[in-house]
């Protein structure tokens, strides 16, 4: 008796359930962020005073790829970061960086993450971001430099880790 072609087959199936299970939790994602961006927008959050708003709203931008709307709104949350704590003002500065950097405006991009830095010295988020902007301008010592002082602050960082080996490799 040959079980090959009935271990195959439910090899597959179970393949097959695997994927489908992880498709639809994306699709189920991407779902929320859209009902979630709809919310946000009939509410009037872009017109909002609030930083935190604008923070949220933004947030759904950027994690449906809208990289000009988040740094539209994220400059509107920077205008009106006021009385926030240092920890906003890190948290809303870096998101713009990133919103600039995936738009390939690096040299912007530094700066804002530099602001980030300044709210909040040891944000190792921050200090990745800025050091890969770094890597995209080019700057190769800058950015080994701020690896080196994202594991300071964060030994266990697994992507300073990588990208820090990954430059060290390429100067030698």
């Amino acid at each position: 008796m040959n079980l090959l072609p009935q271990t195959y087959l439910l090899g597959l199936v179970g393949l097959l359930a695997i994927v489908a299970v992880v498709v639809g939790r994306q699709l189920l994602s991407v779902r929320r962020d859209e009902i979630k961006l709809i919310k946000l927008e009939q509410a009037g959050t872009a017109e909002s005073r609030q930083a935190s708003d604008l923070y949220e709203l933004a947030s759904v931008q950027l994690r449906k790829r809208l990289y000009p709307q988040a740094t539209a709104t994220l400059k509107q949350a920077v205008k009106r970061l006021k009385d926030e704590p240092d920890e906003a003002r890190a948290l809303i500065e870096n998101a713009l960086g990133f919103s600039l950097a995936a738009q390939k405006d690096f040299e912007t991009a530094v700066r804002h993450y530099k602001l980030a830095l300044r709210a909040k010295e040891d944000y190792p988020v921050a200090l990745n971001n800025l050091a890969f902007a770094q890597e995209k301008l080019l700057d190769t010592d800058a950015a080994m430099q701020t690896y080196r002082r994202a594991l300071k602050v964060e030994p266990n960082n697994s992507t300073a880790t990588k990208r820090l080996k990954r430059l060290e490799r390429r100067a030698a």
